[in-house]
């Protein structure tokens, strides 16, 4: 008996050079981050200031001074948007936006609006705190590009000019030269040019960390002050989770009002004919034996029939399989009985366990996206693709190559599979142009289920 063992190497970090080097393709646009946001400050901060002093003053005259006002409101909002667009767009972690509400109507417009905190919070915003934090951040960067610029220059022209500056004999030495000098130093230029370089060296080296440190304290600042409260993540999230719970319900009584249509008009009725048909045999067995016979071997193709619908209706319905062997072997089974050539083709990583209700409810989609395929859409071939690309969503993609034009309509099949994905916290996406080909595919959160 053997055994083997596996060994997991730890992970290796980037190197140093290599993370460093990965710094500059941001630095450029935390560069312009910094500089468009000090014009947008100085911009924001003069306009708000000029409405919301003037709002102030003239609400003695009601209308005039809270319409001035509400101008202050837009304008702060529509400055603090633009700043959370430029932190996006400079590479940093999007922050969720407020939920800008208005009630119907002038007076619930008006309510709604003084009443938001979010209006009063972005109007603080611009009228101080983005101003002075953009004044230092443009200052400080603006400061160190210019100590890297003026220290590096050295290296092309500083150098070649030292000889000919140290050769005038009674040259009067300004700044750094004339300090060093006075200090009693020989080569005052020579140390000068020294210290100049290494310090341009010095602040270009760090100036990524930097101006990754300063657009960062605007970050945090936008968060604080901008940012949507968690009261409303959390409010949405309720939100989300009772649409879930009405979509699951919604589509429960659909499949459960499908099943027992499909029932009522298939198998149901063959078995009343199959009833009948033995019934009237049995009254002609003894009076007329051969017709008798002729209504048995009727009976027995209804039987017969009857209990292909009854599997067809089954299809929709979790086979056992399913729970004995999960996802992939039961869709493996249900394409060997589908009246149209189906392919499945699945690549989940290995060791992902499936909830059942989410399994369930995966089949369920596939196996009626398959149906419509083939009785709506004329399908000659359909393609079901199976996978979880980050072990958080499993991915079930129905094709087919029918005549498309397909679309989720209310009480139609498609628009109960919404609802289920719904259900789960999941998405589901038709795409199904004129001509086809028909691709619906479902995303479910494996954690939800």
């Amino acid at each position: 008996m053997t055994s083997s063992t596996a060994t997991l190497a730890a992970p290796t970090r980037p190197g140093f050079w290599r993370g460093y080097l990965a710094m500059w393709p941001r630095t450029g646009r935390e560069i312009v981050l910094i500089v468009a946001g000090f014009g947008l400050a100085v911009v924001g901060y003069s306009l708000a200031w000029a409405l919301f002093s003037a709002g102030v003053g003239l609400l003695a005259a009601f209308l005039i001074g809270v319409l001035v006002l509400t101008g202050a409101f837009y304008v702060a909002r529509g400055i603090g948007t633009a700043e959370l667009g430029l932190l996006e767009w400079s590479g940093l972690p999007r922050i969720a936006r407020p939920a800008w509400r208005a009630e119907p109507g002038f007076r619930g417009w008006l309510r709604s609006l003084y009443a938001e905190p979010h209006y009063w919070l972005y109007l603080v915003f611009v009228l101080l705190p983005q101003f002075v934090v953009s004044v230092v951040t443009f200052v400080v960067l603006m400061t160190w590009i210019g100590v890297a610029a003026g220290g590096t220059a050295w290296l092309a022209w500083g150098w070649a000019v030292l000889p000919a500056r140290t050769a005038v004999e009674h040259e009067r030495y300004g700044g750094l030269a004339w300090l060093l000098e006075r200090a009693g130093v020989e080569h005052p230029l020579l140390l000068e040019g020294v210290i100049q370089t290494v310090l341009g060296l010095v602040f270009l080296f760090t100036l990524p960390y930097i101006s990754r440190g300063l657009v960062w304290a605007r970050w945090g600042l936008a968060r604080g002050m901008l940012g949507a409260f968690r009261s409303e993540a959390l409010q949405e999230e309720l939100a989300g989770a009772q649409a879930s719970r009405a979509a699951a319900v919604a589509a429960e009584d659909s499949a459960i009002r499908r099943l027992e249509r499909d029932i009522h008009d298939g198998p149901q009725q063959r078995l009343v004919r199959l009833q009948m048909d033995l019934a009237s045999a049995q009254r002609r067995l003894d009076e007329d034996p051969a017709a008798a016979r002729e209504l048995i071997v009727g009976a027995a193709d209804q039987a017969k029939e009857a209990l292909e619908e009854l599997r067809a209706v089954s299809r929709g319905i979790a086979p056992p399989i399913l729970l004995d062997r999960g996802l992939v072997a039961a869709l493996e089974s249900a394409a060997v009985r589908s009246a149209v050539p189906v392919t499945i083709s699945a690549s989940l990583p290995e060791g992902l366990a499936l909830p059942p209700e989410l399994e369930r409810n995966a089949y369920y989609i596939a196996i009626e996206a398959v149906t419509n395929a083939a009785k709506h859409a004329g399908a000659q071939r359909v393609v079901v693709r199976v996978t979880a690309p980050d072990r958080a969503r499993l991915v079930v993609e129905v094709v087919d190559d029918g005549r498309g034009g397909a679309a989720s309509i209310s009480g139609h099949g498609l628009a109960g599979l919404t609802d289920r994905a719904h259900g789960l916290g999941g998405t589901l996406e038709i795409d199904s142009p004129v001509g086809g080909p028909t691709t619906v595919t479902a995303r479910l959160p494996i954690g939800r289920a």
